[in-house]
């Protein structure tokens, strides 16, 4: 599924309408429906669900085993470098429901390797691949880089955006089937905000 930024994935306490209540109210309904991904409620772009527990456990495998090749963009603030690569350590606080970047080895090895695709006045569009997926890994090693995503504020951003959403696109995800062993890949078209359309406009 292509998710729109600002709609939960699962059901919160908001009560708002869910990506996976929509998925098993269908047509058709899919009650044995599963969730082996998830991205964050102000991300937009691809989710990945499954329509039975068999796949279910196979795909939790995939993802848990870092079989699965993510893509994001983000639109960022300031002047990143062409490529590169961040190592940090992050930590889960809980009572804060965010990210800390810490220089001990409690914290959880973190990598992202980043790739400038344009770059405005004021922002930049990068192309992110994380290593694994731990909780809010881009948007907190963006802004322990300097350069944090833009509506962000949780993170550093200096404003957000009126509809809560942040720059961060679920780009694409690529993986072996676990049952064909053909490899499959899904795009998401990025989101049509005009900042945007004027970055994706420089890639080309």
């Amino acid at each position: 599924m292509n998710k729109p930024g600002g709609m939960p994935v699962q059901p919160d306490p908001t009560g708002d309408m869910s990506l996976f209540q929509l998925v098993q109210a269908g047509p058709p309904e899919r009650p044995g429906a599963g969730m082996p991904h998830r991205v964050d409620r102000p991300v937009s772009g691809v989710v990945l669900f499954t329509l039975t527990a068999e796949a279910l456990s196979a795909m939790s495998t995939l993802f848990a085993e870092q079989r699965v090749h993510k893509v994001y963009w983000a639109v960022v603030e300031g002047t990143p470098g062409e490529k590169g690569s961040w190592m940090h350590r992050l930590t889960h606080d809980a009572h804060a429901h965010k990210a800390r970047v810490v220089e001990v080895p409690e914290g959880h090895p973190c990598i992202t390797h980043y790739r400038r695709l344009a770059q405005g006045d004021r922002y930049a569009l990068l192309e992110l691949i994380p290593e694994g997926g731990r909780f809010h890994q881009l948007r907190a090693q963006c802004a322990a880089a300097g350069h944090s995503i833009k509506g962000d504020v949780k993170y550093g951003a200096r404003r957000g955006e009126a509809d809560r959403t942040i720059g961060l696109h679920a780009r694409s995800i690529r993986f072996e089937h676990p049952f064909t062993g053909k490899q499959v890949v899904v795009e998401a078209p990025p989101p049509t905000s005009p900042l945007w359309k004027a970055l994706l406009e420089k890639v080309g």
